[in-house]
């Protein structure tokens, strides 16, 4: 089933039935949220999450104020979008910027404005089956058609009723607002919400958590990382539009036992290596065998999601930092020859991710950061790895995805069948994300962002690690 091969594809047509605005269900005053300056990093683009359901059974557990609607009988796709969007507005309450707009302050930097806008929720229905659903295939199932388009405002939501009676909720968050760490947050909290439980977990935004010191004290490692956006280079004109000049979508599955083979090829007997950077040191050197033989010189460069929470988190006050909603993210990334990286053993090339891990995950890389940041406002920064552009050599980013509470989000119909990210963003650089998968067990399902032939290589390398994802899969898991 790999790209090489047809693939049955069944486009299929999604009819949106309803457009709405979901408020918070108390109200707000309007106030100014300033962004951090870590928030200050992200362009300005959005990420997607959705989550695939079984056609819920007849639901004892929903919420009882829905099951006297004349409308919707017990179980319907009616009854299940009212849940969503009660719980919804009672979740905005805590979760009030994702309620807001994101507008320019007066040095044109970004804001939010807490104006109780609210969420943009539309009603769908995909004339598909679930079991038909090409997951393997997102850029085909899910961008356009059950990931929603975010207008306006900062989140936006997708209910889409399927042929079966399965449902599909997806959610887009402006990225500026938000990293999958928050996102997370309040996909729980909106699923606690539903079931009339209460938040576990309520959001922090005290801004000043993050603010930079006086005086600062940047790290030149800062300089190596980040860049200007005013240093920038002029874009180049784009390739010939052909499917192996633009990056694509896929998602695979990788087995609980691969996992720890890889991790065990990656470790020695001194040096045990997580299963991240295992996971990360492979694909490193299967996208040096992407590569041409006339690239063997090019750096090609792998770069790393870190979460700061942890670094930043003061033992006095561990709860803060913890419930911080926001972007508190940096990326470690380095960079090796592409003829290097394709002799060397897996164990030396896991060495190398874990040194350029130790230098970022640490408080004073945190603190530097921010302070970098304030040196440059209101001139924005952005990570270096994301601008390199293919004739410099292959680029990724590897951000974990092992918080996913894919099994948490039960809004009182069963955890979902399946769910994962989707961030077909544009750019050069290409976007990996490892999760777990629903049922737990170990294993991984991984969503790819990268250029055809590089999916191609992986398929061919690696099909003993990478397999395409399908609803046979996921339905054994259950």
């Amino acid at each position: 089933m790999g790209l090489g091969q047809d693939q049955a594809i069944r486009p299929f047509k999604v009819t949106v039935r309803k457009e709405e605005v979901v408020a918070p269900v108390l109200p707000l005053q309007e106030h100014w949220l300033p962004m951090s300056n870590l928030d200050l990093l992200l362009p300005s683009f959005d990420f997607s999450v959705f989550f695939c359901y079984e056609k819920p059974p007849v639901a004892s557990g929903l919420d009882h104020d829905h099951k006297d609607e004349p409308d919707a009988t017990l179980g319907s796709f009616n009854t299940h979008v009212g849940v969503l969007k009660k719980a919804m507005a009672q979740a905005l309450v805590p979760f009030y910027a994702l309620a807001g707009e994101v507008v320019q302050n007066s040095i044109g930097e970004p804001e939010i404005f807490c104006n109780n806008r609210g969420v943009d929720f539309l009603e769908a229905f995909a004339e598909v089956e679930l079991e038909e659903l090409d997951f393997y295939n997102p850029d085909e199932s899910v961008e356009g058609k059950l990931a929603p388009q975010k207008k306006r405002g900062v989140m936006a939501v997708q209910a889409t009723e399927l042929k079966c009676g399965g449902l599909v909720v997806a959610c887009s968050f402006d990225h500026r607002v938000a990293d999958a760490y928050s996102a997370n947050m309040f996909l729980v909290s909106w699923a606690e919400s539903a079931q009339s439980k209460p938040i576990t977990c309520l959001p922090f935004f005290r801004r000043s958590l993050l603010n930079p010191r006086r005086p600062g004290r940047i790290d030149p490692s800062c300089d190596n990382m980040y860049i200007s956006v005013t240093s920038l280079p002029p874009p180049k004109d784009p390739p010939p539009s052909v499917d192996n000049h633009r990056l694509t979508s896929r998602i695979y599955y990788v087995k609980a036992e691969q996992l720890d083979r890889l991790q065990s090829l990656a470790s020695s007997e001194s040096c045990k290596r997580t299963k991240l950077e295992s996971f990360s040191a492979l694909l490193w050197k299967t996208m040096a065998k992407s590569s041409p033989i006339t690239d063997a010189e090019k750096l090609c460069r792998v770069g790393i999601v870190v979460d700061g929470r942890r670094a930043l988190t003061d033992t006095g006050d561990k709860v803060s930092m913890n419930a911080y909603f926001g972007n508190v993210l940096s990326i470690a990334f380095t960079g090796k020859k592409v003829g290097d990286l394709v002799e060397e053993p897996l164990n030396r090339v896991a060495g190398e991710v874990h040194g350029c891990l130790e230098g970022v995950a640490t408080k004073e890389h945190f603190l530097g950061l921010i302070d970098w940041v304030e040196a440059l406002r209101p001139v924005p920064g952005i990570t270096r790895v994301y601008t390199y552009g293919r004739e410099e050599g292959p680029s990724f980013v590897v951000s974990s995805g092992q918080r996913f509470p894919v099994s948490e989000v039960d809004f009182g119909w069963g955890r979902p069948f399946f769910g994962s990210y989707h961030f077909p963003w544009g750019g050069d650089c290409g976007y990996v994300m490892p999760m777990p998968v629903p049922a737990g067990g170990g294993d991984w399902v991984v969503y790819m962002l990268l250029f055809g032939w590089q999916l191609e290589m992986i398929e061919k390398e690696a099909s003993h690690v990478f397999q395409p994802l399908t609803f046979e899969y996921l339905k054994n898991q259950l």
